[in-house]
């Protein structure tokens, strides 16, 4: 494995950054995980737009075009031999001394990781997962911006430990206001009566491209989408549940906090044939 990092490739046990990096020190950085699909990567454009529009948010000036950032994805998935891929591209705010202000750093610290995919066992399409509602709320918009996709999971860590705890595949977070919001590495949809429903991004939510590009497929196939507040109630009531992201696609979900609930349903089954990677 060849992980690229500031112009130059080093090899897993040489890719290194300093303790002082900001984005190790404090969290200070910004991220976009990605797939490719022989040598394509899924929604490519989208993914380094949203880095940028993260970037502003932050008040991080990133050095690159839109069009070398994108070189060098394709560049890395060349070096490592890979074609159907894993990747994660991060920027930090960079090496500076100790402290919160930002201007402490000259420039921010680029970093692109790409891994063979391995997708996610048959049976848990076919079967389901279990997924809970955690105790950890997601963080307030007004505090952290959904619209950030930042490197400071902690947030959803907690929540992760949770669904561990109790054997779950993933865990999903309320808001503030007790309203579904999404899950530490994925939104989540239900169908009930035909329509298909996921939080809006009111709701405290990241802008998933995967979920935006579930909502656009899924009214070309005439299913009815619907985005708005879930409650818990929701989700156990559901005719069918499912969460989705870059790696996961449509992933049907069995239990809610051991509660089952019906899946590979009709709706799914109709998404599940979209080319997600």
């Amino acid at each position: 494995m060849k992980i690229f990092i500031n112009g130059k490739f080093y090899s897993k046990k040489a890719a290194k950054i300093s303790i002082f990096d900001h984005g190790y020190l404090y969290g200070d950085g910004i991220y976009e995980t990605m797939r490719s699909s022989n040598g394509i990567v899924f929604k490519v454009d989208e993914h380094i737009e949203r880095l940028f529009h993260s970037a502003k948010m932050i008040y991080l000036d990133i050095p690159y075009s839109r069009e070398e950032i994108k070189k060098t994805i394709y560049k890395t998935l060349k070096v490592n031999k890979l074609k159907n891929a894993y990747i994660r591209m991060s920027f930090s705010r960079g090496f500076g001394e100790i402290g919160l202000d930002p201007e402490l750093c000259e420039k921010p610290t680029f970093a692109i990781i790409a891994k063979k995919f391995i997708p996610y066992p048959k049976e848990y399409y076919k079967n389901g997962v279990k997924i809970i509602v955690a105790k950890t709320k997601r963080n307030h918009p007004e505090s952290i911006s959904p619209e950030i996709k930042s490197t400071n999971f902690l947030n959803n860590i907690l929540a992760k430990i949770e669904a561990k705890k109790q054997n779950a595949f993933e865990a999903i977070m309320l808001n503030l206001d007790g309203f579904v919001a999404e899950g530490t590495i994925s939104n989540i949809f239900i169908v009930k009566k035909g329509i298909l429903t996921t939080p809006s991004l009111k709701c405290g939510i990241l802008d998933g491209i995967t979920r935006k590009y579930i909502l656009e497929n899924a009214k070309k196939l005439k299913i009815k989408v619907k985005e708005t507040n879930l409650s818990i109630n929701d989700l156990y009531t559901a005719d069918e549940c499912f969460i989705t992201n870059t790696s996961l696609g449509v992933m049907p979900v069995r239990f809610i906090n051991d509660k089952s609930v019906k899946f590979n349903g009709d709706v799914i089954n109709k998404l599940k044939r979209l080319k997600l990677g």
